[in-house]
């Protein structure tokens, strides 16, 4: 191979090198607006009672708000709910399955409510909470966990911990 051909496949490897590299720095460009989320535990309601599977079910609510100027969705909230102090149990709200046209858009100074059954089995450790819960005689609800926000180049998790 003669040497101008060799330098021809130099100059393009290098090309292509540079092009990733400016798309991962493109990327980045968005990853402090996106840091910028906000996410409030803002309702914990009672479904349902299966007296048979011994199972309750609830629907958690998070008010997710988009302070920054960069429009993004919301793929996953991971969280754990505590009631009066105590793990009552663990959830997420998942659209990871779904792409990203089709998921709920946080546009620039938007808040949008996001929604998430919440299932808690009775045990023998956990008898004396599972009834207090049903009963709706909790005082506190707190909740704890990590989202994840994106855009069509970047991806952030951020945890979070809120009372209600």
């Amino acid at each position: 191979m003669a040497l101008q051909s060799k330098m021809t496949v130099y100059v393009a490897i290098a090309g292509v090198l540079a092009m990733m590299g400016g798309i991962v720095f493109y990327s980045s460009l968005d990853t402090e607006k996106l840091e910028q989320s906000e996410i409030r535990f803002s309702n914990i309601e009672l479904t349902d009672i299966n007296t048979i599977k011994n199972q309750a079910e609830f629907e958690v609510t998070f008010n997710v708000k988009n302070p920054s100027d960069k429009t993004f969705t919301v793929s996953l909230i991971s969280y754990q709910i505590f009631a009066d102090g105590v793990l009552l149990g663990t959830g997420q709200y998942s659209t990871q399955d779904i792409a990203l046209p089709g998921r709920a858009v946080f546009y620039p100074g938007a808040e949008v409510p996001l929604k998430s059954t919440f299932a808690v089995n009775k045990s023998v450790e956990n008898a004396e909470l599972y009834e207090s819960a049903i009963n709706n005689n909790i005082s506190s609800y707190s909740a704890e966990g990590n989202i994840t926000t994106e855009t069509s180049w970047t991806l952030v998790e951020k945890d979070f911990k809120s009372d209600l």
